[in-house]
């Protein structure tokens, strides 16, 4: 684990499994992208442990245990389902509201980072009024340049012009702390969401975090260092 060596100031976040449960969206969606390919899937499908990378990335798991390679159509038919109705079907993790309010009023500045499309990640933050919170919003494009985690981050530094070295990214899966690490960012595992205490700790978070009325006590120790 790195050492945290300097003062916090800017907090970067994830937004799937971090600050909202969107997994009944993203499974209702998931399920109709399979069944407009003439898949049957089962009610029950599980796709916790894909949530949190990039969107292909889970259909294209999804789409191989099927014997089927269309890969980018699957991701047009989740992201018209999503985008009627799906992204609104998630719920916000109970203390995340405060933790928010408490890092903002503390002066922080608030970054989301996502790989969710930013035009719905914005969309759920307002529907949520949490946006007004965020000094910014960032997520995947259309493009697919910012699909990846590092990517992202890099993305978000070299266009607001601040230091890795003053953030932080708080993310619950270990593609949130291998994104953190490859830009120079100390990292925060939370323990609520869809990655597993094992999981972020192999991937070397520098501190581990057990609940949301955790989060801004556990940032306002960083930023005291």
């Amino acid at each position: 684990m790195s050492s945290l060596h300097s003062s916090i100031h800017l907090v970067l976040l994830d937004l799937d499994g971090t600050l909202i449960d969107s997994r009944p969206g993203i499974a209702a969606s998931t399920r109709a992208a399979l069944r407009s390919l003439g898949h049957t899937p089962e009610d029950t499908l599980d796709i916790a442990a894909f949530i949190g990378p990039p969107l292909q990335d889970m259909l294209r798991a999804l789409l191989q245990a099927r014997g089927d390679g269309r890969v980018d159509e699957a991701v047009l038919a989740y992201r018209r389902h999503y985008g009627d109705v799906g992204l609104f079907d998630c719920a916000l993790y109970p203390g995340i509201r405060e933790a928010l309010q408490e890092m903002h009023g503390a002066g922080l500045r608030l970054y989301l980072a996502t790989s969710k499309r930013e035009v719905f990640a914005r969309r759920i933050l307002e529907h949520l009024e949490l946006a007004s919170l965020f000094t910014a919003i960032h997520g995947s494009v259309p493009s697919g340049a910012l699909d990846h985690k590092p990517e992202l981050l890099a993305h978000i530094l070299s266009m607001r012009n601040i230091s890795a070295r003053d953030g932080v990214m708080i993310g619950d899966r270990r593609h949130d702390i291998a994104g953190a690490h490859a830009v120079g960012l100390r990292s925060l595992g939370v323990l609520w969401g869809y990655g597993s205490r094992d999981e972020l700790e192999t991937a070397g978070a520098d501190r581990l975090v057990e609940s949301p009325l955790d989060l801004a006590r556990t940032i306002a120790s960083m930023v005291t260092r």
